[in-house]
């Protein structure tokens, strides 16, 4: 019997044992990168349709006010917050005049609930709808530093400043590379209001929200200003080449380019041996594009020879299509040997659907990570298992130690009834 309770023991604490190392892999580290403070700018419609009462009974512009007290109160310390308001002070009919009507009610930086409250009680329905001259300003009053930048749009209309398109603007400020994302909220939206909303909010990444409630309002109010809190990579800009001799040079990291239908870009990685170069690719479509088309993502050596290659297809079911490759750099135990450059090709071939503006291109982001290569039996994907072999061989010793357990009882069950 306690032969049989000190076997059983044994196999308890084995077990305890792998499910300690599965649960706490090795090298588990934290990431304790400083992130620079985020940036958000609120910018707020005003114009005379944010007197309409349908939003619980009162009007939108009431809502607005409302969510911005709230959101106000519960803004993280770290975050700095502005607001910007587009068409909040022009009276007249003049459209040209109309069309300048944005300003900054209240500057991006450390936030005073005081001071911005009683700016946003001071806020009454007037004038026209700029959402593109808004949003070119709002973009100039979040430029400089490395921390997420952020722009809430609130609107109950689409831009009446023709013809400078929003989604323009918006496909401008991302193609310049400095992370802003803009996310967009539709009061009690038309169809039209939603689709210049929605394409606003897709030419940077960010998200659309349509609004009926106070409650709904305020709620994503307060979750985006909270995201903008959360810590993020934000991807470095680089201008890919038009070949390899000329392409800039990139190590591990995040990376995020402009490519125009169509075309080329190519970058270069330095492997030494004994590495792995690992990269991935993402190449979204920010319009209206045709139903078919893919991504190609080439390593090949300076002269031109293919070494892998990673490539994609889509069908317009999707808006980001990606694909990837690995290359293991084989260590020949010279210390003296040199660095390879691999020169990374990125090819995609969507094409611009009908009156759909080409320019500025579309947003690709590249990932690149230069590693130490596999070195051993441990490390290699034997069978097309790789390091799963530890994992085999631990329910190996389980089964047999389970066996060997289950033997010894049955034998000692039959001994007992024998004796019975």
């Amino acid at each position: 019997m306690i032969r049989r309770q000190r076997l059983a023991a044994g196999v308890c604490a084995l077990l305890a044992a792998l499910t300690a190392g599965i649960a706490f892999p090795a090298g588990a580290v934290a990431d304790e990168t400083e992130q620079a403070a985020p940036k958000v700018e609120l910018v707020l419609d005003v114009s005379g349709s944010m007197r309409t009462r349908d939003i619980d009974g009162g009007t939108r512009m009431a809502a607005a006010k409302q969510a911005f007290n709230e959101v106000l109160d519960a803004t993280p310390e770290e975050v700095q917050l502005g607001i910007r308001t587009l068409g909040a002070n022009y009276h007249g009919n003049d459209r040209k005049e109309g069309c300048k009507d944005t300003a900054q009610l209240y500057p991006v930086g450390p936030l005073n609930r005081t001071d911005a409250k009683t700016a946003v009680a001071t806020l009454a329905p007037t004038g026209w709808t700029p959402i593109g001259p808004a949003l070119l300003k709002a973009a100039d009053d979040l430029n400089g530093g490395s921390g997420t930048r952020r722009i809430v749009l609130i609107s109950d209309g689409e831009d009446t400043c023709q013809p400078l398109d929003p989604c323009e603007v918006a496909r401008e400020i991302a193609a310049k590379g400095i992370g802003l994302t803009i996310d967009t909220l539709g009061l009690v939206p038309d169809a039209k209001t939603r689709a210049q909303l929605s394409c606003i909010a897709d030419a940077t990444g960010g998200t659309y929200t349509d609004v009926r409630h106070k409650e709904e309002l305020s709620d994503r109010v307060g979750q985006l200003v909270d995201r903008a809190a959360d810590p993020v990579v934000t991807p470095v800009a680089t201008e890919g080449a038009e070949s390899c001799e000329k392409a800039p040079a990139l190590k591990s990291g995040l990376y995020t380019d402009r490519e125009e239908f169509g075309q080329q870009r190519w970058y270069k990685v330095a492997v030494e041996p004994g590495q792995e170069l690992r990269a991935s690719v993402s190449v979204a479509d920010d319009r209206a594009v045709g139903p078919h088309y893919g991504v190609l993502l080439r390593a090949v050596t300076e002269h031109g020879r293919e070494i892998v290659r990673g490539e994609a297809a889509g069908t317009g079911r999707t808006d980001v299509i990606s694909t990837g490759l690995r290359y293991p750099k084989a260590d020949g135990g010279d210390d003296t040997a040199a660095a390879e450059t691999v020169c990374l090709q990125v090819t995609q071939s969507f094409s611009a659907a009908s009156g759909v503006k080409t320019t500025p291109g579309l947003p690709l982001e590249m990932t690149v990570d230069v590693v130490d290569g596999p070195s051993g039996h441990h490390d290699v994907a034997a069978f097309g298992l790789g390091r799963g072999w530890w994992l085999l061989g631990a329910l190996v010793l389980i089964g047999f130690l389970a066996g060997l357990l289950w033997g010894w009882l049955s034998r000692w069950r039959v001994a007992v009834w024998r004796t019975n």
